[in-house]
């Protein structure tokens, strides 16, 4: 099969060479081989990028909401006729399975628009206040938005679709690892008229063009998905002009569940909810929290549905998980599973290596830590494979001790018979979302997290707040 040569930007409405070349292969992590190669860009396309976002800010800023609903309807035609494309790219380039590709990473493209449009046609940019003074809502300018690998689609549309709802130009750099999906829906835009200049696409590294964009003085603001440790540096980055900045960060998120329930079938579901995406979702429920009188019960139950865990080829259909996204990423998993090894866990299922038969692609084997404390290193760091961890807990108070007793704080779920206790426990978790008895929150509701898991929402009108700013106008 032929390389793909994805080399250009798009700037100003139109694919562009990079000032200078510097190719990067993009890996298929089912097979290890290469399948497309793109440009990595330096500072002076930031520049030329910015300088386009800037000259079309001053127009599209100036659109009317309805303009904007208009323009965003359109999107969702387009997108909608090629989801199929998405499917197929992030399959590739994430190793996501078909089904998952189709049914999840490509169809959280329609539902955040939905979303997005939905808070664009309730928000009203100009209104009085009770004390007879003028509140508008104004696009805040160019933004800078920085997304992942491990849901591409998804991070791209939970930025570019409020920006473009508020009245923003932008630049985006998605994952110099998933670039692919990131480059089509730049497609959709352009058929979709997006002006030019008001979307712009760099591929590029974090530290190069991440980095220039974060510091750029003609940059308003920064929205950044990804690790702890990333988000640090655009907010040390963007400190130095005062620029907004929004953050999508980790997660180490409980899954309480206490004995009054089914279960076979809320750890069943917990298992394989961890498992998804290989494991690579900032959200997903890694702490399985289980009161104490089921929790041997739980633990028959967690291993018995790890074995079971599937792993296979991601082009196939089916509910198995594929690869890790990289080597990086397969390394980084194997050395959490040997720390909780070292540190005493006990080896439920799964463990270090591959699954047997897959010598090549980062595949990695399911697996379950039991009897792990609060204090290990694998309870507190995210490992963002398919590792799940198991941890007993007394009673309703040592739960929501337990669950808060981390860095970060971006979901929670809770699993009881009793609504009166699971909504206790919802309400004392420090989580920015908390899913009660396997429920997910609805399109246009705010995504993202207290502590180390960010700043800002993302989603609907929470969301579209990220990307205006308030103005207040006094008359005699």
């Amino acid at each position: 099969m032929p390389m793909l040569d994805k080399r250009s930007f798009y700037i100003n409405g139109a694919w562009v060479s990079p000032h200078t070349p510097n190719d990067h292969d993009v890996i298929n992590p089912a097979n290890e081989q290469a399948f497309a190669t793109i440009s990595m860009g330096n500072t002076s396309d930031v520049d030329m990028a910015v300088k386009a976002a800037r000259a079309a800010f001053d127009t599209y800023s100036r659109t009317s909401k309805e303009d904007r609903i208009d323009l965003l309807e359109r999107i969702r035609v387009v997108y909608e006729r090629r989801i199929d494309e998405f499917a197929a790219i992030m399959t590739q380039e994430v190793g996501a399975p078909a089904t998952l590709s189709r049914n999840a990473q490509a169809q959280v493209g329609l539902g955040h628009l939905d979303g997005v449009l939905s808070a664009l046609r309730a928000t009203e940019f100009r209104e009085t206040a009770p004390n007879g003074d003028t509140i508008q809502r104004e696009a805040i300018g160019v933004c800078g938005l920085i997304t992942p690998w491990n849901w591409p689609i998804n991070q791209i549309v939970l930025k570019v679709l409020p920006a473009l709802a508020a009245g923003c130009a932008m630049v985006l750099k998605p994952s110099e690892l998933t670039p692919l999906s990131a480059m089509l829906y730049a497609e959709v835009l352009d058929e979709a008229g997006v002006p030019a200049g008001v979307f712009n696409l760099i591929n590029g590294e974090g530290p190069v063009v991440g980095a220039h964009l974060s510091q750029h003085p003609d940059v308003d603001m920064m929205s950044f998905t990804g690790s702890t440790r990333g988000g640090t540096a655009v907010a040390r980055d963007a400190a130095g002009t005062v620029k907004r900045v929004a953050l999508e960060l980790g997660g180490k998120s409980p899954n309480i569940i206490f004995a009054d329930t089914n279960l076979e079938q809320v750890v069943a579901a917990g298992v394989r909810h961890c498992f998804q995406n290989t494991g690579q979702s900032c959200n997903a429920p890694t702490r399985m929290l289980v009161e104490r009188s089921c929790y041997d019960k739980a633990v028959a139950i967690a291993r018995d549905t790890a074995n079971a865990q599937a792993v296979d080829d991601p082009t196939k259909p089916g509910k198995h998980i594929g690869p890790l996204v990289s080597q990086l990423q397969f390394d980084r998993v194997q050395s959490m599973i040997q720390v909780g090894i070292d540190d005493g866990a006990t080896l439920l299922a799964g463990g270090l290596g591959r699954p047997e038969g897959f010598e090549i692609g980062y595949y990695a084997r399911p697996t379950v830590f039991s009897d792990v404390t609060n204090d290990m290193r694998i309870a507190q760091e995210e490992v963002f494979g398919p590792v799940l961890l198991m941890i007993p807990f007394d009673d309703e108070a040592d739960a929501v001790s337990i669950a808060n007793d981390t860095p970060y704080g971006l979901a929670a779920y809770v699993q009881s018979k009793d609504l009166s206790r699971a909504d206790r426990v919802a309400n004392a978790l420090r989580a920015g979302m908390v899913h009660i008895n396997g429920s997910d929150i609805g399109w246009g509701s705010p995504f993202g997290g207290y502590k180390m898991s960010g700043l800002g929402r993302e989603g609907g009108a929470h969301g579209m707040e990220d990307f205006v700013e308030i103005k207040a106008i006094s008359r005699p």
